[in-house]
């Protein structure tokens, strides 16, 4: 038999990663304890919400929660550009440094001034790395071409392609690509052919297309993904609901 593969999945969540994906982490670690194997951590860097990267921190005096996240450069690239090319504003950064000494520790605040990246998912990633996240395991990017190519064909998708000189992700129906103004109101972008390589999948067809390129044994679920996934369409995975963490959805900033 082949070793396990543990595999979880999860977009860039904040600069400071939030605690549910911490929460996934550990249940990982546990499992790979348990069996052996390996741990693949598969990034969807190709999803497009910068909500996603809200990063919510409490104040260290007043116990207030406030919320950070990234500024990019225009509107356009902001709503839909994916994160792997969302770009971050040249001074962002160091305004933000100034923030950070008020809700976290200043060993925290050195590594988030030593980090390096022009994009929101590659800063992020970055982040993770150094705080000693993603220590001894793989990253599998979605946004990643050559990721794509190996990946199998799915009938519901996002086409990354150019609208007035942004990279965008539109989403693919009937012949036809769009993005989501909000509401019921959607933007139709002039339709091309998409190449492989430019193609991620939707909400729903995404466990399949994941599964296409990683192979994995036993899968971490997140609270979020136990409403949606179809487990049938992939027998062959173990599904481990991750562990439970306090307050999920703030940021997790704990020391390394």
């Amino acid at each position: 038999m082949s070793e396990p593969v543990i595999c979880f999945g999860q977009q860039p969540c904040g600069f400071f990663p939030k605690r549910f994906f911490y929460a996934k982490l550990v249940t990982a670690r546990r499992l790979q304890r348990e069996m052996g194997g390996r741990i693949v951590y598969f990034c969807h860097d190709s999803d497009h919400d910068y909500r996603e990267t809200t990063t919510p921190l409490r104040d260290l005096k007043t116990g207030d929660l406030r919320r950070l996240n990234f500024e990019h450069l225009g509107k356009l690239q902001k709503k839909y550009s994916p994160l792997y090319a969302k770009k971050i504003q040249g001074d962002w950064q160091e305004r933000t440094v100034r923030l950070l000494p008020a809700f976290v520790a200043p060993a925290l605040v050195e590594i988030f001034r030593s980090v390096r990246a022009d994009t929101v998912a590659d800063f992020c990633l970055e982040m993770y790395r150094r705080l000693g996240h993603l220590e001894g395991m793989e990253v599998v990017r979605s946004g990643d071409p050559a990721v794509r190519s190996r990946a199998a064909e799915v009938d519901d998708f996002y086409v990354d392609v150019m609208h007035e000189g942004e990279l965008v992700r539109a989403r693919c129906r009937e012949g036809r690509l769009t993005l989501h103004r909000g509401g019921g109101e959607y933007l139709e972008v002039p339709y091309r052919q998409p190449l492989k390589e430019s193609i991620s999948p939707a909400r729903d067809t995404r466990l399949r297309w994941m599964q296409s390129i990683v192979h994995c044994t036993h899968y971490v679920v997140g609270a979020g993904e136990a409403r949606y996934l179809n487990k049938e369409e992939t027998p062959e995975i173990t599904f481990v609901q991750r562990d439970s963490i306090e307050r999920p959805d703030e940021s997790f900033v704990d020391l390394p």
